[in-house]
């Protein structure tokens, strides 16, 4: 459960309530009514509006701003890889865990350079 006065993103319209998917709101209220399916009021300053929302509708700010700072991270770790050719660093991005990676160049013999760009561009192109 949410902290009332929480910053918190719209993310998806449920029930299809017409919510500003995407604008930022702030908690105002718990719905405690048992036999409604929505659970916060939030407050969205730039619809100047009250919208009852459930609890899969909405995210914290700073979870969502989180999340962004990965795929960046990740997106720029990528791109450094193939600009150095950085085969081993690109695996262990691209798997997400190291030891699979150390496992899995133990069984194979190394590849050249242009078949390694040859590998890089066609997952890109698919």
């Amino acid at each position: 459960m949410l902290q009332l006065g929480s910053k918190v993103v719209i993310v998806a319209d449920q029930f299809e309530q017409k919510l500003p998917i995407g604008e930022y709101g702030y908690i105002i209220a718990y719905d405690r009514n048992a036999d409604n399916v929505f659970d916060y009021v939030v407050r969205v300053p730039m619809a100047n509006r009250n919208f009852l929302v459930p609890d899969e509708d909405v995210e914290l700010e700073e979870v969502l701003v989180q999340l962004e700072v990965d795929r960046i991270e990740r997106e720029a770790l990528i791109d450094y890889a193939l600009a150095t050719h950085n085969e081993d660093l690109f695996k262990r991005i691209m798997k997400g865990d190291e030891e699979d990676a150390e496992e899995e160049h133990a069984g194979k013999e190394p590849i050249s350079r242009e078949d390694f760009i040859r590998q890089v561009n066609l997952k890109a192109w698919i």
